[in-house]
């Protein structure tokens, strides 16, 4: 073919003891396909500057969402390494309740309450149950066994490994519990249906919160090098203890509110005096250690702490001063005498870190190196607008699984922060005017 040329082509699978299917049109599908991608993305409410962005990162969700369930996988690829040559590759085609928040929170900001509602839908089947048997990860429709193996006799990209299921699926990572709650309090303030079996469950969910706080776990990076005091996964604790203090109060929701409140109390107390550095003004990755942690850029997402509170501001000086590599935002230190996360040391730069950093800079008021972030992020996407998991500086390329949804979530979200922070700023500026 040359330039110009255009030649329909139709491509066709069937198990091979059924009938083929009837033929299609080609062109006469491209244009029904095309028809219904440009309707369903119509309903986006965001008109802020980055609104391709968005559209592009909106779609991306849509796509990587299993029509069936409504359950949205992580990315739709296995195995490919965040580190080239290395042996960080996982298989990411599950769905990871850790993701449940930031997608449906997503989603109602965008205007998109059909998927948020189906998103949740999924989430409440596959939790429903025993807290303790709770998984971090399920399958597209809610399927508990993914076992991790090595398919050796597959060559894997670059030579890495190819694995097959994720073990992460039997870690016990507290924060999934904050995460779950706030995803279900957040469709509430939107508008879903507050008056279903999800309040019974969500109390459920804090009984199992209160008792088991105090353990340690394998965290939000689901760490193979043994379970630690993860100052995270005592954030995500509290949140749990406050969203479900908040739904009692602002939806007038049975449970023990007194005892949910004095919960979140004693957890904060405890960050604030184990997980927080006062020589080094930072909160560190674990209890009693110097390791830092990019996931602390969350405290003030989630409304523990202001962005202009000192703890906040000295946790962001020092990942920007050991974390910011060339730009961009490492997951949390790797030294080569440290066994954390039980691999060897060295990856890309995690880009949801990233787009966190440039949330903190846009609520600090920061708003130049917000747009500076956020713009270098933007210019890392391929040609269709689409990120991977991570961005090796050396090799400036990406790496990790490819979409991903955890890439393009806070995309959606930083876009959104940033808008309504240099508006709220002009709006300021204007009142001061009069």
């Amino acid at each position: 073919m040359a330039a110009g040329d255009r030649t329909p082509f139709v491509l066709t699978w069937r198990p091979s003891h059924l009938s083929p299917p009837d033929p299609v049109d080609p062109v006469e599908e491209l244009g029904a396909t095309e028809g219904y991608w440009r309707g369903w993305v119509s309903a986006c409410t965001y008109e802020g500057e980055w609104r391709d962005a968005v559209v592009r990162s909106l779609l991306t969700l849509k796509a990587l969402t299993y029509a069936p369930t409504g359950g949205i996988v992580a990315a739709a690829t296995t195995s490919l390494p965040e580190k080239l040559g290395g042996v960080r590759n996982w298989d990411y085609r599950f769905c990871w309740l850790r993701d449940a928040t930031i997608t449906l929170q997503s989603l109602l900001y965008s205007g998109f309450q059909s998927e948020a509602k189906a998103w949740r839908k999924w989430l409440l089947r596959a939790i429903a149950g025993d807290p303790a048997e709770l998984q971090i990860m399920y399958g597209v429709a809610g399927e508990r066994r993914l076992d991790e193996y090595r398919a050796d006799w597959l060559t894997g990209y670059d030579g890495n490994p190819v694995r097959i299921g994720n073990a992460a699926a039997e870690q016990f990572q507290l924060d999934v519990y904050g995460e779950v709650m706030d995803a279900l309090h957040q469709g509430r303030r939107a508008g879903l249906k507050a008056d279903d079996p999800a309040w019974g469950l969500q109390v459920k969910l804090m009984d199992f919160v209160r008792q088991h706080w105090t353990e340690p776990d394998e965290g939000i990076w689901e760490v193979r090098g043994g379970p630690k005091q993860f100052v995270h996964s005592k954030l995500m604790a509290w949140v749990a203890a406050d969203r479900a203090v908040k739904a009692v109060e602002e939806f007038d929701l049975d449970g023990p509110v007194q005892e949910w409140t004095e919960l979140r109390d004693a957890i904060r107390a405890d960050i604030l005096e184990q997980g927080y550095d006062h020589e080094r003004r930072t909160f560190t990755q674990f209890y009693g250690s110097e390791e830092l942690d990019a996931a602390l850029l969350m405290v003030p997402l989630v409304g523990f702490l202001p962005p202009d509170d000192e703890r906040v501001t000295g946790t962001v000086a020092a990942i920007e001063e050991h974390l910011l590599k060339d730009g961009f935002v490492q997951r949390y230190t790797q030294h080569p005498d440290t066994d954390v996360d039980g691999l060897p040391p060295g990856e890309g730069a995690f880009l949801a870190c990233t787009f966190w950093l440039a949330d903190n800079y846009a609520l600090m008021g920061r708003h130049d190196e917000a747009r500076e972030v956020f713009e270098r992020l933007l210019a890392l996407r391929n040609d269709v607008g689409l990120l991977s998991e991570e961005y090796d500086t050396e090799a400036g390329r990406l790496v990790g699984n490819f979409p991903q949804a955890f890439s393009h979530v806070p995309l959606i979200d930083t876009a959104r922060t940033l808008t309504d922070a240099v508006a709220a700023t002009e709006a300021r500026a204007r009142e001061g005017r009069r």
